[in-house]
């Protein structure tokens, strides 16, 4: 495992403002966090930098015309690192985890429709070495998604 970097605690406020609210102006975090505005953008764009943490707009897939959501779970012979890598590299995969227990790897993918998933599924994921086998679930039902969970 990786070794955790160790956040200041002006730091974790920073993230914890953005995570509340991305578009909150520099001027506003530095009055919450008692530093000059110039110092927090330096911060933010340190956590950019670095990879600690970026600002994205989200959308809501099916506003934007992605109808049909999927998380796929995969299991793999051989070497799973080459199949995870291959799956972050197709456009339609949002997020890749290796996991343990039933599954090797677990792909969520933001499709137009059903016929794009099946084309995705037939040609591009089943299509990858190393595929033993795959279990789809479609969502029916976003029931919760958030990205404020704070800091540790």
């Amino acid at each position: 495992m990786p070794s955790r970097v160790k956040l200041d605690e002006v730091s974790k406020q920073i993230i914890e403002h953005l995570q509340q609210d991305g578009r909150r102006s520099y001027a506003e975090i530095a009055r919450a966090v008692d530093l000059s505005e110039a110092a927090v953008r330096q911060r933010v764009q340190r956590l950019i930098d670095t990879g600690f943490m970026q600002i994205v707009a989200v959308t809501d897939p099916l506003q934007v015309g992605f109808t049909r959501q999927a998380m796929i779970g995969l299991s793999v012979e051989g070497d799973l690192t080459p199949v995870g890598d291959a799956l972050a590299a197709v456009d339609e995969v949002s997020y890749v985890v290796t996991t343990a227990g039933s599954f090797d790897l677990l792909a969520e993918v933001v499709c137009e429709d059903d016929d794009h998933l099946l084309t995705l599924l037939t040609e591009t994921i089943r299509r990858l070495p190393g595929v033993r086998s795959t279990e789809t679930f479609v969502y029916l039902k976003l029931n919760k998604q958030h990205y404020n969970w704070g800091t540790r």
